[in-house]
């Protein structure tokens, strides 16, 4: 069983807002120590937040999880970087079948590290978002990755083949911006949540998109 290390205080906060079981933790913990070690070769997170992993990148992804419907079968999860939200959310939720689309190799490299420690299963696909094929996702996230109207431009193939999708996209301060511009192109319900790891953050819920203007 896994003992926690000093510092406690990310542990601590992480548990308390997100309580997972013994085996779980141990599991992100592996995580969250990989991605130090990784660190000093790559840059996988901003250097400034690696010291508090555990919330601003294993929280703050770990809480969509309580927000994919229980019938998802399979989620795509956009440029990965290192992880958030999917390989967190595939540590969380192994009844789902999550796919990775990363187009940097060596991030690649290290998810699949994870995958391995963690014997996580996840697929993993090392390309650019549009030359990703074959896929048919009830559900789809990213975070930090683009705008919201250029998330629409890689999400709405999907959309158009599966009218019942469901998409969770982390967002910052900006959110509120980002919707306005993308309804200048597009179509969708939108329900925006609070981010319990950030106090300026938001979880936007994006439903029925379709291509075309509101209103």
């Amino acid at each position: 069983m896994y003992k926690e290390p000093k510092p406690l205080f990310g542990i601590k906060n992480f548990l308390a807002a997100y309580p997972v079981s013994h085996e779980t933790l141990d599991m992100l913990c592996l995580y969250h120590d990989l991605l130090g070690k990784w660190q000093k070769a790559i840059n996988l997170v901003s250097p400034l937040t690696l010291g508090h992993a555990w919330e601003r990148h294993i929280l703050d992804s770990a809480q969509l999880s309580k927000h994919i419907p229980l019938s998802t079968k399979t989620l795509v999860d956009m440029g990965s970087g290192a992880g958030f939200p999917g390989m967190v959310l595939a540590i969380l939720r192994p009844d789902i079948n999550i796919h990775l689309i990363e187009s940097d190799a060596r991030k690649c490299e290290f998810l699949r590290t994870v995958s391995r420690e963690t014997s996580t299963l996840v697929s993993i696909h090392n390309a650019r978002i549009e030359a990703v094929e074959g896929l048919m996702p009830d559900a789809v996230t990213a975070r930090a990755l683009a705008d919201l109207k250029m998330l629409f431009d890689y999400t709405l193939p999907w959309a158009q083949e599966n009218n019942a999708l469901e998409m969770l996209f982390l967002k910052g301060a900006n959110a509120n911006q980002e919707i306005m511009a993308a309804r200048q192109h597009y179509n969708f319900s939108c329900k925006t949540l609070e981010s319990c790891s950030d106090p300026q953050g938001q979880i936007l819920h994006i439903t029925s998109l379709k291509c075309g203007q509101t209103g």
